[in-house]
């Protein structure tokens, strides 16, 4: 795979999904390689190349992990502790729940806590502080340990206990510990520091189903841990390169051990019938592409999305950053090109079995968490699958959420017949699963690593 090649794949990918600007970056055969397309905006345009900022949302996560990595090492965290040690005024809407919830249980998505709370704490220093102090309103979904549900809550929870820990704010105490030492001079979490660089916004359609620029930039402070960070393609190779070692940085300093490094990469909890993972290690998605273990993140911000794979038996990284909604589909298709042209490595998604109406009539209905409703139906001819923002959350937003997803074509796959991927639409690829209890009675449908129960 030549810089040639890939520059000409990001070119024709970003015209087909209608992708103002597209940054990527691979790391190969000890080689970085950048192939950029496109603008930061489309009312301001300025070049994207691989030295522009973007939002790269939940992958911000991996950096708060680590920084928790290096605060056990340094005998500040014990990870198997419960998060009262460290915020003993918490409370959550299950007392005994809160008592049980280890920080280990946030890193790996096993808190039981559903997805977020949308409020408005400012963008002081006491932003996370005020956050976690109205985290009762958050609904626990399941008990502590139980079983994975991704929670952005639960990881700006973790961004609080690395402030107590430390006695600075979330944002200075995660730089001195790992944005610094591992050289990432290109990332950031305030706006203050974003706003005299190069920077991209977000773009989604419009009512008329135009790519236009969406007016919500940037996320409130209190979602730093989980989904604040700004950073350039240039950052995250070399954020790669560090996951990729024995902990030390490029400039030869011990951040972490070895062990803690593969720690993270190893599973700890299982992920059924996601599109994002096997299994969640330490923050990490888990996979194998072609039987050859990978792990990463991706993220999705206002009209901004990001992916990040990384495959360390090959030595090798890509990253792919989009700043427009369709960028999702974008970026997984330049994601597989290059796993398949570098390392001949196929990733492809499974082909669901031929309709069935009566398997399917059981299954549709409504399914919520805090922030969306998922809406499922199906007739003779197949199902469809819907994603709609609460009304209420989109209140809370100014009106500035992401569009909603129209019904998509959905078909269920082989085995049980509880799993299921979408077929078409802004969701196609994403696999999912259905929850029964104890009389067989579907109660949940998980999507994107999320439970959403059923109405």
């Amino acid at each position: 795979m030549s810089e040639q090649q890939l520059t000409a794949f990001v070119e024709e990918t970003a015209e087909k999904f209608g992708v103002p600007g597209l940054a990527v970056g691979v790391w190969a055969d000890g080689l970085e390689i950048h192939a950029c397309h496109g603008v930061t905006s489309l009312e301001n345009p300025l070049t994207v190349d691989g030295h522009t900022l973007f939002q790269i949302a939940s992958i911000s996560k991996s950096v708060t992990a680590t920084a928790l990595m290096r605060l056990a090492e340094q005998g500040r965290v014990d990870l198997d502790a419960p998060v009262r040690t460290y915020v003993p005024e918490l409370a959550l809407a299950d007392e005994a729940a809160t008592a049980r919830i280890t920080v280990m249980h946030l890193l790996n998505h096993t808190s039981g806590l559903d997805w977020n709370l949308v409020i408005d704490t400012g963008e002081g220093d006491d932003a996370l502080a005020a956050f976690v102090a109205r985290l009762a309103e958050l609904s626990m979904i399941a008990e502590p340990g139980t079983r994975a549900s991704y929670s952005q809550g639960g990881y700006n929870l973790l961004g609080h206990v690395i402030e107590r820990v430390t006695g600075q704010t979330f944002e200075q105490a995660v730089t001195e510990l790992v944005l610094e030492p591992v050289g990432m001079t290109e990332s950031f979490y305030l706006v203050g520091d974003v706003i005299t660089r190069r920077f991209v916004v977000g773009h989604e359609p419009d009512a008329d189903g135009a790519v236009a620029v969406s007016r919500m930039w940037k996320g409130p402070r209190y979602n730093n841990p989980g989904g604040g960070l700004l950073t350039t393609v240039a950052d995250l190779l070399r954020w790669s390169r560090f996951h990729l070692g024995d902990g030390r940085t490029e400039s030869g300093e011990r951040i972490l051990t070895a062990e803690s490094l593969r720690r993270m990469q190893q599973p700890t909890v299982e992920l059924k019938a996601s599109s994002l993972g096997d299994a969640f290690g330490i923050c990490w998605f888990l996979r194998e592409v072609g039987g050859v273990r990978a792990f990463g993140h991706g993220g999705s911000a206002s009209g901004q999305m990001s992916e990040l794979l990384i495959v360390p038996e090959r030595d090798f990284a890509v990253v792919s950053l989009a700043n427009a909604t369709d960028g999702m589909n974008a970026n997984q298709e330049i994601l597989r090109w290059t796993l398949e042209h570098h390392l001949g490595l196929v990733d492809r998604d499974p082909e669901p079995i031929p309709h069935d109406p009566a398997r399917a009539a059981e299954l549709v209905g409504r399914y919520d968490s805090d922030a969306m409703t998922l809406t499922l139906d199906a007739d003779d001819q197949g199902m469809t699958l819907a994603a709609a923002i609460k009304p209420e959350l989109r209140a809370a937003l100014g009106g500035e959420a992401p569009a909603d997803y129209p019904p998509e074509s959905m078909g269920l796959l082989p085995g049980d017949g509880d799993e299921y991927i979408v077929t078409g639409g802004g969701l196609k690829g994403q696999r999912g699963c259905f929850t029964r209890d104890a009389d067989g009675r579907v109660i949940a449908l998980d999507l994107a690593g999320r439970a959403f129960s059923r109405v």
